[in-house]
């Protein structure tokens, strides 16, 4: 490690343990208890399931169960060994942009910027602390792009060197899917770069190095699909169809307004004023290279313009800092650094650059820093928020309900954690069954009814029918949660379930 690769680490292992310490150690969502069940599951017990007994596929991130399953069977305390992940995973991106922005540069000044951008970037540092698989995506998109722009390079074009260099990319491509699925678009628009501008020279290099890739990422991937298609009878895990089905109604917005919100949350800060740089980056990548040549650097823009699309398309969910589209940042941030420093190489007597050149890397600094430091008052607030209301509740349970009564529950992670106990997942997310009337209030009711649930948890707007006066349900506890009461949020109740409907709500 060079010792900018250990300051780097170093900012980010500080600044990341700041929002930990400061919000008390715990996690910023409730999934980020679905993970540890699952993880707790197998380290412990050997079972793929959330319910122990009753084997389920809800892990959209079957990489970072299984990297958590590792803390427990070490018998690590989960919550050291949790954040050491996210803070491991936010280092190696900051020293990876670094490098790449170096390279691609020649300044080891634009290297710096890049790294301190990243380590300081707050939605990373949040993705760090949340307990999420969210910034090992992040890392993994550098990782990629790394991987295809060293295409370039003139190395070696030996048959064994070719196929070495392309099962190193197929492997990285199947790992990045196993953290998230999405992983797989990035992989395959980095293949098919590759292969329009063929930067090995030929198109047969390129499909002897294709054919390594293919081969290392189906050996890689194949037990996971083989365990989905034998737990759901397809590929992917059932909480990617209980969030389609959750979302659905928000698809009858204008897309780009989707997009738009989208993109507002995941700007919010020094990412903004990175926008310049970007296209600055942009314009000198068509003005100085080839068509083809251009198009290969575009792949950070392509991915991260990409990444916002699919989910304005398929899963526009703005919520939580927007989280989902929170790896097409590191992408974006080492583009704008780039163009930045690129604006700083300018030699021009116009005033209107002369003035610009030192305010924007100024400003764009401070804002880093601004929002690095505001970032830990959200996080501290998110993770109060699922304590105050999910935990709080999990532990009530756990106190106060058999564990043989059916509990029907919308937020699962911490009772799962918690209260481990059989459940029906008004969600869809470990409830298969559920997927198809995700959003029909009767056929829910009755499902439950059927199902015979004795119990409810939700928030009001996560019963079903969204009628919190419904005359079958008997409130018997209710968090009280004053941070949620701060924001104007109602709190987590928990009613016991009367068909008869003779509560009064």
């Amino acid at each position: 490690m060079t010792r900018r690769d250990i300051v780097l680490a170093l900012v980010v292992t500080a600044i990341t343990l700041i929002y930990i310490m400061v919000a008390g150690g715990n996690f910023a969502l409730d999934d980020s208890w679905i993970h540890q069940t699952y993880a707790r599951n197998v380290g412990l017990f050997g079972e793929w399931s959330f319910v122990r007994g009753e084997p389920s596929a809800a892990s959209t991130s079957p990489l970072y169960t299984v990297i958590l399953a590792i803390g427990y069977v070490l018998r690590i305390p989960f919550r050291i060994w949790t954040h050491g992940i996210g803070i491991t995973a936010l280092s190696l991106t900051a020293i990876l942009g670094a490098r790449i922005a170096e390279k691609y540069t020649g300044s080891n000044r634009a290297g710096w910027a890049a790294g301190l951008a990243l380590a300081l970037t707050w939605h990373l540092i949040w993705a760090a602390a949340s307990g999420m698989e969210t910034i090992i995506i992040s890392m993994w998109t550098l990782v990629l792009i790394a991987l295809t722009w060293r295409e370039g390079d003139n190395l070696a074009d030996d048959n064994q060197a070719l196929l070495r260099r392309g099962a190193i990319f197929g492997t990285c491509v199947a790992l990045a899917t196993l953290t998230r699925p999405e992983g797989v678009l990035l992989g395959g628009l980095a293949a098919l770069l590759m292969l329009i501008v063929r930067p090995q020279g030929t198109l047969r290099n390129v499909i002897i190095w294709g054919i390594g890739s293919a081969l290392a990422f189906v050996v890689v991937l194949a037990p996971y699909l083989l365990l989905n298609y034998q737990l759901t009878g397809g590929i992917l895990p059932n909480t990617a169809a209980a969030k389609f089905q959750q979302h659905a109604h928000l698809l009858n917005e204008p897309l780009y307004l989707l997009y738009s919100a989208l993109v507002i949350q995941i700007i919010a800060g020094g990412q903004a004023l990175l926008l310049v740089g970007c296209v600055i980056y942009i314009f000198n990548v068509f003005r100085k290279k080839t068509p083809l040549n251009a198009l290969y650097d575009m792949l950070p823009l392509l991915w991260s313009v990409g990444l916002i699309l699919l989910y304005a398309l398929r899963l526009p969910a703005a919520y939580q800092h927007g989280r989902y589209v929170i790896p097409a940042l590191p992408p974006l941030i080492l583009i704008g650094v780039i163009g930045l420093h690129q604006l700083m190489t300018i030699r021009t007597r116009q005033l209107i650059v002369r003035v610009i050149k030192p305010v924007i890397p100024i400003a764009t600094a401070m804002l880093f820093v601004i929002f690095a430091v505001w970032g830990i008052e959200i996080y501290r607030v998110d993770v109060a928020i699922i304590d105050g209301e999910m935990v709080k509740s999990a532990h009530w349970i756990a106190d106060n309900l058999p564990e043989d009564e059916l509990l029907a529950i919308h937020d699962i992670g911490a009772v799962g954690y918690f209260a481990p106990r059989s459940m029906l997942d008004i969600a869809g997310l470990v409830s298969p069954d559920v997927v198809d009337i995700v959003g029909n209030g009767d056929a829910l009711w009755q499902l439950m009814e059927d199902r015979n649930a004795q119990y409810l948890m939700a928030f009001p707007d996560q019963i079903p029918g969204r009628n919190p006066n419904d005359p079958r349900l008997c409130e018997i506890y209710s968090t009280d949660a004053q941070v949620t009461q701060n924001i104007g949020q109602p709190n987590m109740k928990i009613y016991l379930l009367d068909y008869d409907a003779t509560c009064e709500g």
